[in-house]
């Protein structure tokens, strides 16, 4: 009897993904599904939707490997601090392992030759599988019959002929597949990574030049407040509302100086990297007091905490203008 081929795939939840799945099925492969989370992308929804039934989909961290990665990827970064080719290969890295102690025969993933131009050029999918440790074992459903034969096709445990020739950026035959699947459900492409984001990419620039052993900790604050630079070790994050001074709250720990407004509504501060130095407790406590609701011109009190160890620092707030060629 034919053996039954058994694929680990990457699974984005956007349509390529998903169409990927979708033709492998229809040759009665076995298949299992991944979806990654790092500091810098993570699925929207961590419960399927349930468009690939029978398929097992696996969520998994790789944030402390990615930012390993992310300090010096041997392809260089794109546009911001997206190092698209070391990240990719990085997911199938991982997704190999699970092959091989499954047993698995090959990965695959919704890649479409040249639809993004660094990453899924020829030479760029190439490159992928070879940093991954996995040349030959990707298949790119969408787009195999443009590439060279991976080793399940040559071996005939999946059909080549079955496969899609898809190439460029248009979406139309992924639409017109999406129809024929009564698919309806999936994330937008692009936009999901922020280390695209000409913003964040900035305040991570920062943070990694001020903390070089900056954890996926530190990085996750990024998204819920205001950066600002306090000389070359120290960095100050600051709650913007409610919700980010309760995330904050939840992410610091002994090594953080904690910073809150007294009797004023306003936001939470951390104080990173070397918190404790004589010259960044003040100006840290005037900045947090700089977005209270006191009135300009106030003397107020920020309180501060480390550790053990707690104070009150007497200030006169001034206005947050004053503070922005600190702030990232």
């Amino acid at each position: 009897m034919k053996k039954t081929p058994k694929g680990i795939g990457l699974l984005s939840g956007g349509l390529d993904s998903i169409l990927a799945v979708k033709i492998l099925q229809e040759q009665s492969i076995d298949l299992m599904c991944l979806r990654f989370t790092t500091p810098f992308f993570a699925p929207k929804d961590q419960a399927w939707p349930g468009h690939i039934d029978g398929v097992e989909i696996r969520l998994i961290d790789i944030g402390n490997n990615h930012l390993q990665m992310l300090r010096n990827p041997r392809y260089g970064y794109g546009s911001q601090m997206n190092p698209c080719i070391d990240c990719h290969a990085l997911m199938l890295r991982e997704a190999g392992l699970i092959m091989e102690q499954t047993g698995a025969d090959f990965l695959f993933t919704g890649e479409v030759l040249g639809q993004r131009p660094m990453s899924q050029r020829r030479d760029s999918l190439r490159s992928v599988e070879k940093l991954a440790g996995y040349p030959g074992r990707v298949l790119r459903p969408l787009s195999a019959r443009l590439l060279p034969p991976t080793i399940v096709e040559i071996e005939g445990l999946i059909d080549r002929d079955r496969l899609l020739d898809i190439q460029g950026r248009s979406r139309k035959r992924q639409m017109a597949l999406a129809d024929r699947y009564n698919i309806t459900d999936y994330e937008q492409p692009g936009g999901g990574c922020l280390l695209t984001k000409e913003t964040f990419s900035r305040k991570l620039k920062h943070l990694l030049e001020c903390l070089p052993r900056a954890t996926t900790r530190e990085l996750e604050m990024l998204k819920w407040g205001r950066l600002f630079r306090l000389g070359d070790d120290t960095i100050l994050v600051i709650g913007r509302n409610e919700k980010d001074n309760l995330k904050l709250s939840s992410l610091a720990v002994d090594r953080d100086v904690v910073l809150s407004t007294v009797g004023f509504p306003g936001p939470l501060g951390l104080l990173l990297g070397n918190p404790i130095a004589r010259d960044n407790l003040a100006p840290a406590a005037r900045i947090v007091a700089s977005y209270c609701d006191a009135p300009d011109g106030h003397f107020m009190h920020v309180s501060w905490k480390f550790a053990q160890n707690e104070g009150v620092i007497g200030i006169t707030k001034t206005h947050r203008n004053h503070h922005m060629e600190s702030a990232i």
